[in-house]
């Protein structure tokens, strides 16, 4: 046999060799993915729409990868049935009353199914269980109502931007008022003559008080003021001396 012969079958050996452990790495790869060597349990819920979803697609509860989308089928012209595989380890944390929902990896990502957590007092799910559902929100519905606001957003920053120029232009009340400095100092002025109007004001209300016209009207205003706090503090005592007999 020639060295020729030799390399040949080495090399062919090399080949099947590393062949195989691809094979046997992809193999526990998928069945890592499909729980294939981990103990699970079953559930399914109906759906009107499952927007998308496919078998194989992850669940998810409390955020953590826990199962996989095992079978989709049509039951009939308004129910879908989805099966899910779910790890046997997070059984005891899914309960009779958790639901289902239709989730997806962002905007435009991968859809999943979310599992919600149930009350604390339900019991727990058992391998078969029917869950509730929950319908997904269409990824166009989103769209649409983004693209409404996008259109309302521009038609207010034109408006906007139309009174910015006609105030740059000097027209309209607001742009006299920014850019009119005889406006502007007019009010200055009238807020002076309004300050000076209240300190007259208070002058004239201290010389009634000491007038001897109007002393006795002040005086009896400050008597019935006086009558008044201290009916209210009687109350007050006798509410906290009626809470000292009761304790």
């Amino acid at each position: 046999m020639d060295t020729h012969s030799i390399n040949f079958k080495i090399r062919l050996g090399l080949f099947i060799i590393g062949g195989m452990a691809l094979c046997v790495l992809a193999l526990f790869i998928i069945g890592k993915q499909k729980n294939l060597f981990d103990p699970v349990f079953k559930l399914t819920s109906d759906f009107n729409n499952v927007s998308g979803l496919q078998v194989g697609n992850n669940v998810r509860f409390s955020g953590i990868t826990v199962g996989t989308v095992d079978n989709i089928s049509i039951v009939n012209d308004s129910t879908v049935q989805v099966d899910l595989l779910v790890k046997k380890s997070v059984q005891r944390f899914i309960k009779k009353d958790s639901e289902m929902a239709i989730g997806s990896e962002g905007i435009i990502g991968d859809r999943l199914v979310i599992i919600t957590q149930g009350g604390d007092r339900s019991v727990m799910a058992i391998d078969g269980q029917n869950l509730a559902s929950k319908e997904p929100v269409e990824t166009d519905a989103i769209i649409a109502s983004l693209e409404a606001t996008a259109v309302n957003a521009a038609i207010i920053t034109n408006q906007l931007a139309e009174i910015m120029v006609k105030i740059n232009h000097g027209k309209g009340t607001l742009s006299r008022l920014i850019q009119d400095s005889t406006i502007a100092e007019n009010l200055n002025q009238t807020i002076v003559n309004l300050k000076k109007s209240s300190h007259g004001l208070d002058e004239n209300m201290t010389a009634a008080k000491s007038n001897f016209l109007f002393s006795g009207f002040f005086k009896n205003k400050a008597k019935e003021a006086q009558k008044r706090k201290e009916a209210i503090q009687k109350r007050k005592d006798a509410v906290l001396k009626a809470r000292n007999k009761d304790k």
